[in-house]
């Protein structure tokens, strides 16, 4: 028992796996896919919203960012910003996004079962209290969740989940300038055509509800 714990702990520790909890055990994370060769899950979701990224940037100008958990974080799978006219930088492949502060990561724990979104929390370390809660409900009523952001920072992000069956299999995110709009301008400009956007991807999308993201996750 002492040394599979310790192995745990090293699988845990590097990323390939994760304690869901002490009842539950352990459960393995969708890094370990990177060491196998074929066609990964993620791959699949990247080649059906790719197109339709590509239209929404061609169409609004604002580069868009696809992104899943992983490891504590969300990492960006696929992003328009080299094709944005108004983009502020060449790409974003691999780059995580904090969960808690991101907007990313806000859509994804917002629009997740109570189930994953506790056990995320869990592995951050974060208590699931009132006010995250309240948060967590505002978004799902607007539909988007928005990065926490100061006065000295100059790029803002709006986000959406894309849902099947329940689960969320990755989240989109737009990010623009603070100068261009407010939060409030931005929800009413982008929120409605982002929200087609991701029910679009999910409904050509895999509706399995085994193929989830989120196994890499803090149980982007």
């Amino acid at each position: 028992r002492p040394t599979v714990v310790r192995l745990l702990g090293t699988l845990v520790e590097v990323g390939y796996a994760v304690q869901v909890s002490r009842s539950l055990g352990y459960r393995l994370t969708d890094r370990v896919l990177t060491l196998a060769q074929g066609i990964r899950f993620i791959d699949h979701l990247v080649d059906i919203a790719a197109p339709h990224m590509q239209r929404f940037t061609q169409e609004h100008g604002w580069p868009l960012y696809l992104g899943s958990i992983s490891h504590r974080a969300i990492t960006i799978r696929y992003s328009t910003a080299a094709e944005s006219p108004l983009s502020f930088e060449r790409t974003a492949l691999q780059r995580r996004s904090p969960i808690l502060s991101g907007a990313l990561g806000r859509a994804w724990l917002a629009f997740s079962t109570d189930e994953e979104r506790r056990a995320i929390l869990s592995d951050l370390g974060v208590r699931d209290d009132a006010k995250l809660a309240a948060a967590f409900t505002r978004i799902r009523q607007q539909g988007h969740a928005f990065s926490v952001v100061t006065r000295t920072d100059r790029l803002q992000g709006i986000a959406v989940a894309i849902q099947s069956n329940a689960r969320v299999l990755g989240c989109i995110s737009m990010r623009f300038t603070c100068s261009a709009m407010s939060e409030v301008e931005a929800g009413a400009r982008y929120g409605a055509p982002l929200g087609a956007l991701a029910r679009a991807i999910a409904r050509l999308g895999p509706c399995d509800s085994g193929d989830v993201l989120w196994k890499d996750a803090p149980l982007p």
